[in-house]
């Protein structure tokens, strides 16, 4: 028994359609659920870092000044200006979040997810199968992709949003 081409043609013809489609959707879904799933632990990490409005916790303090260490060529080394280092890390793992889940300077703010994930790295050094690996990847992903059509960073591109116009001036 055969099969004609027009059965062919029809099955090849429907499959290619739904390909199109699930295609469409997550080229819109994939840049927001990636922009969140990057922000989401480095939020939940700089939360913790906190005492109150910008009141770094003594245990952050700890941290940097005696307890994280960076592993490079086979030596443990401590932060330089532990204290200015813990403030920005702290700062960065709020701001840089929320950037990316709002999508505002997005390729940006995952860039600087990028590097924190590479110090990280260098004071963790057995977390890179774990979560340094999928942090990397995620925040390449956004550099190359780009925030996505729900961001607010496309918005501006696409004009919805005139930071130029007599409106934006009053």
């Amino acid at each position: 028994m055969s099969t004609s081409p027009t059965v062919w043609n029809q099955t090849f013809s429907t499959v290619r359609h739904l390909y199109l489609e699930m295609e469409a959707v997550a080229r819109h879904l994939a840049p927001p659920v990636s922009r969140v799933a990057l922000a989401l632990p480095f939020l939940r990490s700089g939360l913790t870092r906190w005492d109150g409005f910008l009141s770094l916790s003594a245990g952050t303090q700890f941290l940097f000044e005696e307890q994280f260490r960076l592993h490079v060529f086979g030596g443990e080394y401590a932060f330089p200006a532990p204290d200015q280092l813990a403030l920005a890390t702290a700062a960065a793992e709020i701001v840089l979040p929320i950037l990316l889940i709002v999508g505002l300077g997005t390729r940006l703010a995952a860039l600087g997810l990028l590097v924190m994930t590479g110090v990280i790295q260098l004071v963790f050094p057995d977390g890179w199968a774990n979560f340094h690996l999928y942090w990397a990847a995620l925040a390449l992903s956004i550099i190359a992709i780009g925030p996505g059509v729900v961001s607010i960073d496309h918005w501006i591109a696409k004009g919805d949003v005139r930071l130029d116009s007599p409106e934006a001036a009053r």
